[in-house]
């Protein structure tokens, strides 16, 4: 599936504040939900979760979703990109305030995928959840790196979709983190 870029700052700088980070996980995680579900989910106000979610939807990353509300009052939000979109953080540095942005929003994934990382590493599991870490090297060209992560996004977008009904039925979010990228070239002092 194709995945739109992302090449606004402002629109980083929405999406590196942690809580519209996690709004946007969950919609993608779980499909259309209202306000104060999310308010749930996430353990915040139903009216910071509102906030938020105007936020996102003045930036065009979620929208109301009137299909799945149960009458004109209810509001119910999705995300605008199922699949959700890659970051070009080299072509957010080139317009005005995009380094800043960038470095933002840089920081705020580099703690996040550390706290990932220490999480999966901890001795103690938590009960009733599966976590693994895996770790591969493979001899690739850039067009078949490509190629992998495509492959990998689909598999990933398959499982999403088919999980996506909006029951709550002993399902709980699951983060997928896969990093692609060419091994790190160390010197004899690292």
């Amino acid at each position: 599936m194709e995945r739109p870029d992302l090449h606004d700052p402002r629109v980083l700088r929405a999406i590196a504040h942690p809580v519209r980070s996690r709004i946007l996980t969950e919609l993608d995680a779980s499909g259309p939900m209202r306000a104060a579900d999310i308010a749930v989910r996430l353990g915040v106000p139903a009216n910071s979760a509102s906030f938020h979610l105007r936020t996102l939807a003045r930036f065009g990353l979620v929208e109301e979703d009137p299909e799945a509300a149960r009458d004109k009052r209810d509001r119910v939000w999705r995300a605008t990109e199922e699949a959700g979109f890659d970051v070009s953080l080299s072509e957010v540095e080139k317009a005005p305030g995009g380094k800043a942005a960038a470095a933002v929003f840089r920081r705020t994934k580099e703690a996040w995928s550390h706290h990932l990382v220490s999480r999966a590493y901890a001795t103690k599991q938590e009960k009733d959840t599966v976590t693994t870490v895996s770790e591969q090297a493979l001899r690739l060209t850039k067009a078949e790196a490509r190629r992998l992560t495509d492959e990998l996004a689909d598999v990933v977008e398959a499982w999403r979709v088919r999980n996506q009904a909006g029951q709550d039925d002993g399902r709980r979010t699951y983060h997928v983190l896969h990093i692609i990228q060419p091994f790190p070239d160390r010197g004899p002092d690292d």
